[in-house]
């Protein structure tokens, strides 16, 4: 049965509630959604009884999901609980549940599977480039066109 890895996101739905499932998550996530005071009795409960648990991921792991981050353009947009998220799901081989559209494509393009929680989720994979809307040149990254000055849009090249 795969592992079910919760970003915040799935926390704020009520995922791990409703679930029977065992979850995972990390302790920046953790971090992260404790504030909840109305679900903080059940937060605690769901570690208690060991269907809530809180790893880690390696630091292998962390650095294959900052290096697809960095290579999909998503990186920017990542905060550092997605990217423990992903190197979770990377480490167990387990399901993320996220409706976070920056993790799903960076999921996506590992291979690793990604359940939406109350969107439709993501429907094109790709990478994100940075492109001038003056001189149309794209680039990996930056804010401003270096040849024009022109604020760099971002757009997704659909695999």
């Amino acid at each position: 049965m795969d592992s079910k890895i919760l970003d915040a996101s799935a926390f704020y739905a009520g995922v791990p509630f409703r679930s029977s499932s065992d979850c995972y998550t990390t302790s920046l996530v953790y971090d992260e959604i404790k504030h909840i005071k109305k679900n903080h009795d059940a937060l605690g409960t769901l570690l208690e009884t060991n269907r809530l648990k809180i790893r880690e991921p390696d630091n292998q792991s962390t650095s294959t999901a900052t290096k697809a981050a960095k290579d999909t353009g998503d990186f920017q947009q990542l905060s550092k609980q997605d990217i423990s998220i992903i190197a979770l799901c990377i480490e167990m081989n387990g399901e993320i549940i996220s409706d976070d559209f920056a993790i799903s494509n960076v999921a996506k393009n590992l291979g690793l599977k990604i359940s939406p929680i109350m969107t439709t989720g993501i429907k094109d994979v790709g990478k994100w480039v940075h492109y001038c809307p003056g001189c149309r040149t794209n680039y990996s990254s930056g804010k401003e066109c270096p040849m024009c000055g022109t604020p760099l849009k971002r757009k997704l090249l659909k695999y």
